[in-house]
């Protein structure tokens, strides 16, 4: 019922009404009647009450006492403030004031006193920005010729956060100073200082003079002892300031040279006298003047009678005054006019030497024709040479491809051990022949300005399980323990490249190990990875170790038949295109150790031109209908005998036309194309896979037989989705990519 946050006076209003309630209500019951106990238990209940309420009145009664003490004591403490305050306004010799909630709280007599006029207005209440503006239209302030006082706008409230502060000067008509500053408080109040400052200005002003007189009598002296002549002239042309070379040089008197002699009478002097030759030039000097207080530089070159060449500058000052500056140029003139000569003379022998290095150039032209002319025949024979051998080698592969079917067709058909030994040597021939065609293809690519690669990112594990499927039968008949360590890292490189050349490392290691094993691995560094081949052959002498790369060099120790001396050879071109790293390390007895480096890439998906690695996809007869376009008969029938001794269908063709003709007269679509690439008259098996598509309407199957790894025709592979097979063909890939490419379709 009762708030204890309302004045004490009113609580004890309020206590007192509540007890005259109370009373009044246990008289009322009294006199309505009762049992006597009922009113004493009333009586006891309601003294209870009133204890309580008394106990509640003390205690706010001696709180309210307190906070009495404590006001009066804070209303002495602000008088003892107020009075120090004032004596300390009144002790201070500058003017003070204090606006509250930008109005005058307080001020002393000095703030009041400083301007007449606005004295009037300076009493309790004033708005700051009033008083701000009432100084600022004081007539007792000594303004300039155009009504400023030389001191920025007063500043009005600022709209962000934070104190603010001005201070000026002001300057009154009985040369008196003061500096008005005022500053904002942390409380939001603002203080005004008035400082007289008239002692400091005054002085200033005095050693500002001192400092002129000073500068001047420097800069006279500088004047005497300058080579220049200076003469400084005042906005309206008369002298001020001009030393003695100045005379000297102009040959004036110095009855014209005198402080206050006018520019024109010392002009006219110069032209009467004819002091200056100006070569029949028109006198310019009139116009010098008018140029200066425009604020242009003029300069002009002259000689005197005597042959003095002189530069005269004019030049404005800040002032709108100019300065006149005479300099003996004469040496200058004297070594300009030696340099011209010697300049014409220079002219001369370097139009001379011109003619003749253009003569020179004339017959270094006629050299550089005839040195293209040659360039361009070496280039076009050695283009020539290389589409020779690439012609050459895919002429020579094409019956060697053809002798290899035959020959892996009779392994399978001939009984007697002595035949089959025949045909193994015979093999064996033919692989020779293969593999030195086939280095001198790639020697030929390599060498070639134009070689392309294809740079792709692969699994090397497949790469590397394609090598140990190839060399298994060649380590096998050396009884060599071929290992590769399974790799499912991913490079970048051009596959068949990298394939090659870790092939040609591997075959090299096989050939120089008499006994023991070959060991392919990789190893990771960094973001490269160095697959490494190691043997326990026959080792590499240092001496070698410098040599080995080269053509047909072989190793010192090498026992006869061991090669070409082709393979490393083509690994380090590769290489060295590829931007792959070789190192060697070899011990002779002990073996060697090749590696090349490859840049590490991320997994991918295999390329569709790749086709299968594995030979165990080869399962049971090959119930197929093929057609094989390929325009060399021998090879065409080579073809169709071992397709047919797989259980094949063979429609045999030897061009596009001819494979038209005959899946029109079948009047189906074969089950897969083997087509050869390059064809008779312009034809290919590209042309022939797409022309057999669009007369099915479906996409059949295909395989493209070539030698060629073109950057374009891989991009054509990938895009018309058909399998590279590379010549000479191998019987056991070829099987294992027909089967691969036709369960991929029932699929």
């Amino acid at each position: 019922m009762i708030n204890p946050d309302e004045p004490y006076e009113i609580q004890i209003a309020k206590q007192a009404k509540i007890i005259e309630a109370l009373i009044n209500r246990a008289e009322r019951s009294h006199e309505v009647g009762g049992s006597a106990y009922s009113l004493f238990e009333s009586a006891i209940a309601l003294q209870a009450k009133v204890w309580e309420k008394t106990k509640d009145l003390e205690k706010a009664l001696d709180t309210l006492g307190r906070a009495s003490s404590e006001l009066e004591i804070a209303y002495q403490t602000q008088e003892r403030i107020q009075r120090n305050l004032a004596d300390a306004m009144v002790a201070m010799e500058d003017g003070f004031a204090l606006f509250s909630e930008e109005r005058l709280q307080v001020c002393n007599a000095q703030f009041r006193h400083l301007l007449p006029d606005v004295e009037p207005l300076i009493k309790p209440g004033l708005g700051f920005d009033d008083y701000l503006a009432a100084v600022d239209a004081s007539k007792y302030l000594n303004r300039d010729e155009k009504g400023e006082i030389g001191r920025p706008q007063p500043v009005v409230k600022e709209q962000r956060s934070g104190q603010r502060f001005s201070s000026f000067v002001v300057a009154l008509r009985n040369d008196r100073w003061f500096q008005i500053s005022y500053r904002q408080t942390s409380s939001d109040n603002i203080t005004v200082l008035q400082t007289e400052i008239t002692d400091i200005v005054r002085e200033n002003r005095r050693e500002k003079n001192r400092l002129i007189d000073q500068q001047a009598h420097f800069l006279q002296a500088a004047f005497d002892h300058m080579s220049l002549g200076i003469c400084t002239f005042s906005s309206g042309g008369e002298l001020l300031v001009r030393n003695e070379r100045f005379g000297e040089l102009l040959g004036v008197p110095l009855s014209l040279l005198k402080k206050g002699s006018r520019f024109q009478r010392i002009v006219e002097h110069v032209e009467r006298h004819e002091i200056l030759d100006r070569k029949g030039r028109r006198s310019g000097f009139a116009g010098w003047f008018k140029a200066a207080r425009r604020g242009e530089t003029v300069q002009e070159r002259f000689k005197r009678r005597d042959g003095m060449s002189l530069d005269i500058r004019v030049r404005s000052l800040p002032d709108d005054g100019f300065i006149v500056s005479i300099m003996d140029v004469t040496t200058e003139t004297q070594a300009a006019a030696l340099l011209e000569q010697r300049v014409q003379e220079r002219t001369a022998e370097l139009t001379e030497a011109n003619r003749l290095l253009q003569i020179h150039a004339d017959e270094q032209a006629k050299i550089e024709a005839a040195l293209r002319q040659a360039k361009e025949a070496a280039e076009s024979a050695h283009a020539s040479k290389t589409r020779f051998l690439a012609a050459a080698s895919h002429d020579l592969l094409q019956p060697i491809n053809a002798a290899k079917l035959y020959l892996s067709m009779l392994t399978e058909t001939v009984g007697q051990p002595g035949a089959e030994e025949v045909v193994s040597r015979l093999n064996r021939s033919f692989t020779s022949i293969e593999s030195l065609l086939q280095a001198l293809l790639d020697i030929s690519r390599l060498d070639s300005s134009g070689a392309e690669f294809n740079i792709t990112s692969f699994n090397l594990g497949t790469l590397l399980q394609g090598v140990a499927e190839d060399l298994a039968p060649l380590a096998a008949e050396k009884e060599i323990d071929l290992r590769i360590v399974p790799s499912t890292r991913w490079v970048t490189s051009d596959q068949r490249y990298l394939m090659r050349c870790v092939q040609n490392l591997v075959v090299n290691a096989i050939q120089y190990t008499e006994h023991g094993r070959v060991l392919v691995g990789c190893r990771l560094s960094g973001n490269r990875l160095r697959i490494e081949v190691w043997d326990t052959g026959i080792g590499i002498s240092e001496e070698d170790q410098t040599r080995i790369f080269n053509e047909f060099t072989r190793a010192a120790g090498a026992e006869k038949g061991t090669g070409m001396g082709l393979g490393l050879s083509i690994v380090e071109r590769a290489c060295r295109h590829l931007d792959h790293p070789i190192r060697l390390v070899s011990r002779p007895s002990r073996g060697s150790v090749f590696s090349i480096e490859v840049p590490v890439a991320a997994p991918g998906r295999a390329s569709i031109c790749e086709g299968p690695t594995m030979e165990s996809m080869i399962d049971g007869s090959l119930d197929l209908i093929v057609m094989v376009i390929e325009n060399d008969p021998a090879e065409l029938h080579a073809m169709t005998q071992i397709l047919e001794s797989w259980g094949a269908s063979v429609l045999a063709a030897g061009s596009t036309a001819d494979a038209v003709a005959l899946m029109q007269e079948i009047g189906t679509a074969p089950d897969i194309l083997l087509a050869d690439y390059q064809l008779d008259d312009g034809d290919n098996g590209i042309e022939t896979i797409r022309t057999l598509r669009a007369l099915a309407g479906v996409e059949i199957p295909a395989v493209i037989i070539s030698a060629n790894r073109q950057r374009e025709f891989l991009r054509l592979c990938n895009e018309m989705s058909f399998a590279m097979l590379a010549k000479p063909v191998q019987p056991v890939r070829l099987r294992a990519l027909i089967d691969w490419k036709t369960r991929a379709r029932v699929a």
